[in-house]
């Protein structure tokens, strides 16, 4: 599941991050698991960005914090390089924080309000050796705020005395301050408005092709990611269902649920949107303590048969480099 003679760069296997649920104050009992992510297999190959979509509470947070080992995995391998980090002690996670980085989703609660920017980004270079001298590590503060977008007297500002906008660029900065080779970008345009969400989508891109990244670009948001990314995983609670190109997946979805999805977007042509038959998936999303046998969406899927309350379907490609978790689907 890999683009065509890419190298990959991270490879994550039978990912399953559990999280217990328990009963009482003194004697705390285990009544059951809540399954965030249950089996997912995907891979990212070298200076590609990858985007994983889904509704709410699917997983995607989950499975993007195994792989920056935020969260140590129920079971499952996380090969990055090469190497399994998924259970790598915390003094082997020194050198792998330099290498993977993130960008949060919120820029108001993801910097510290009693750090200047310029301490606020120095500091991963100060914990991690990677510019001892205080002189230099100010140069490439300003350096890497003016590569993202900001004025390099920034530095002496404080969070609150800054726009939404300009804050997700102080944490974008912070992310490249150690010359990380991936970044995991959680909803890092959700919280912004739209006109600042086309700025910051415009700066990943161009630091993406300048630097040489690969980014694994969480978002909900379909129009942004398919601007952004090169492939497309889809996941529904817990499990990927589709797997493909982005041009692909977006012009050709072949999961009901992907299409669904799709379905959802709101079309800029008032004209269009009122002549647009719509037809949201029926029932809720069912709980991940408990989630239904076989494929987890056939109690919402509009062509479930028998067969898929009992029979969890695999990904399977079922046109090039095009997967999908349906055994519906030809």
């Amino acid at each position: 599941m890999i683009a065509d003679n890419a190298a990959p760069l991270l490879q994550v296997r039978g990912l399953r991050m559990h999280f217990p649920v328990t009963e009482g104050i003194v004697m705390r009992r285990h009544v059951g698991d809540v399954k965030a992510v249950d089996g997912v297999d995907v891979t990212i190959a070298r200076g590609e960005t990858l985007g994983l979509v889904g509704e709410s509470g699917c997983g995607k947070t989950t499975m993007g914090r195994c792989i920056l080992r935020l969260e140590t995995p129920t079971a499952g391998e996380i090969f990055y390089d090469g190497v399994d980090i998924a259970h790598l002690g915390r003094k082997q996670l020194v050198a792998l924080r330099r290498r993977i980085q993130v960008i949060f989703q919120d820029p108001y609660s993801s910097l510290n309000p009693r750090q200047k920017v310029g301490s606020i980004i120095g500091e991963p270079m100060k914990v991690h050796g990677v510019e001892p001298d205080s002189t230099r590590r100010l140069a490439r503060v300003r350096e890497l705020l003016s590569l993202c977008g900001l004025d390099p007297s920034f530095a002496d500002r404080y969070p609150h005395e800054m726009s939404g906008g300009q804050r997700q660029r102080v944490g974008i900065a912070r992310a490249l301050a150690l010359n990380p080779e991936f970044i995991v970008c959680d909803e890092a345009v959700s919280a912004l408005d739209v006109s600042i969400q086309a700025q910051i989508i415009n700066l990943l891109e161009d630091l993406r092709d300048k630097l040489n990244l690969t980014y694994l670009f969480i978002a909900h948001d379909l129009s942004v990611v398919r601007h952004l990314c090169q492939r497309v995983a889809v996941m529904y609670l817990g499990r990927v269902v589709e797997l493909a190109d982005c041009d692909e997946l977006f012009d050709n979805p072949l999961h009901p649920y992907t299409r669904a999805l799709l379905a959802a977007v709101p079309v800029p042509d008032p004209m269009v949107e009122a002549t647009r038959a719509f037809q949201p998936v029926q029932g809720e999303v069912p709980s991940p303590i408990n989630p239904p046998p076989g494929c987890v969406f056939h109690p919402r899927c509009p062509i479930a048969v028998a067969e898929c309350k009992v029979t969890r379907p695999e990904l399977r490609e079922l046109r090039p480099l095009h997967w999908v978790a349906c055994s519906e689907v030809q």
